[in-house]
């Protein structure tokens, strides 16, 4: 069994981070691109509110968009009236007399949260716990060791 020198460990660890700032720059079209719409993020005004026990929940919302009010459909539910909400409209959307679509700007795709640099965090933990762990196996038991009996 070759040995786990520090050398090997290094190696194996400076890869790792060139692997976590390799995903890092490439950035959210690493897993896929996001290639939808354009979205403009404004505030609402809840004009229907929605019980959360229908299925199909859908609530009305009033939001001021290029200097003209428009309404949007929201699929949600559990807002009061008059509620203020933050949400993502496409760019391009055009008002002909029925509600936009819209969707809250919490869930909107996109990268200027925190989000993403905390998922990322995450990753790096797992990768370290992973290494430590595959290192405990690779080492083998300690010799020294007393293991307690099975009485």
């Amino acid at each position: 069994m070759p040995q786990l020198t520090p050398k090997v460990l290094g190696v194996a660890a400076a890869t790792g981070l060139l692997i976590l700032l390799g995903a890092w720059w490439m950035g959210p079209s690493l897993f896929g691109s996001s290639s939808g719409p354009e979205r403009v993020f404004t505030d609402a005004t809840v004009t229907s509110p929605s019980d959360c026990s229908d299925a199909d929940a859908q609530e009305t919302v009033r939001f001021d968009l290029g200097g003209r009010t428009r309404e949007g459909r929201l699929s949600g539910c559990g807002h009061d009236q008059d509620e203020q909400v933050r949400i993502a409209v496409a760019q391009d959307a055009t008002s002909s007399g029925s509600p936009v679509p819209v969707a809250l700007a919490a869930t909107a795709p996109g990268v200027s949260d925190l989000r993403r640099p905390v998922g990322l965090g995450l990753l790096v933990l797992s990768c370290a716990s992973g290494g430590a762990y595959a290192f405990l196996l690779a080492r083998g038991p300690r010799p020294g060791l007393v293991r307690p009996s099975a009485a």
